[in-house]
């Protein structure tokens, strides 16, 4: 679903990404580790389009993330560290907003129903998005992708500054959405949630991937252990 082939980036001599190679498939959570620098967010950004790559490639559905092509991202979401949503707008308008944005019209029920999906709670539809929390936020977020049938969410530490109990909840409905056959790739520091949710994690560092592991083949000591090895 989506796939890195030889992927790089410079940025004025510096480079952040080095030949990448990745496949994350349909219905799998691949988590990607290191500090800052590593190149995690680079790898989101060349997937999202939002850059383009100094060498190699990336691709959505088999589609090429390229420069004046937006057919792959129809296949794509994105749930950024802070969720930028309408503040004045209640939860149920920031979705129909961008359901037709992406060429979606649902009626209210169907729009209660994947908010509900998304886990927020039925009397938050139709407050205003200035008082929620970021887990909050997130789930507005979650609930368009689904909305706009995204097959592929791409998330850019999606649970720093939750607390535990929302961290938990997350980390649930992500699986859900992988269960529901979405693929997601978290660029997160989270160690222990990595473990927790993902199926795959990749260890990156100076720009490289240095390490891809399947999650149940490690504890959350034995990753951090690797981990901090690593970098």
């Amino acid at each position: 679903m989506l796939k890195a082939t030889h992927l790089s980036k410079v940025y004025q001599g510096n480079q952040a990404l080095i030949d990448l190679n990745l496949d994350v498939q349909q219905g799998e959570i691949c988590c990607l580790l290191g500090q800052n620098g590593a190149g995690k967010t680079t790898t989101i950004n060349l997937f999202l389009g939002f850059i383009q790559p100094s060498a190699g490639e990336a691709s959505v559905a088999g589609l090429p993330v390229v420069s004046g092509s937006r057919d792959y991202l129809r296949h794509l979401a994105y749930i950024p560290e802070v969720v930028h949503l309408y503040a004045h707008m209640s939860a149920l308008e920031n979705l129909d907003f961008f359901s037709r944005l992406a060429g979606f019209r649902y009626s209210v029920v169907r729009q209660q129903e994947f908010l509900e999906r998304a886990g927020l709670q039925p009397e938050a539809f139709e407050r205003r998005l200035g008082g929620f929390s970021k887990g909050m936020r997130q789930k507005v977020g979650i609930a368009i992708a689904i909305a706009k049938d995204a097959q592929a969410i791409l998330m850019d530490e999606p649970t720093s500054g939750l607390d535990p109990r929302a961290t938990e909840e997350f980390s649930a409905i992500c699986k859900q959405l992988a269960a529901d056959q979405r693929t997601i790739l978290m660029a997160t520091h989270d160690i222990f949630n990595a473990v927790h949710v993902g199926h795959t994690i990749g260890i990156m560092k100076q720009g490289r991937l240095i390490h891809r592991l399947v999650a149940s083949s490690v504890s959350a000591a034995e990753l951090q252990q690797l981990y901090l090895a690593t970098i």
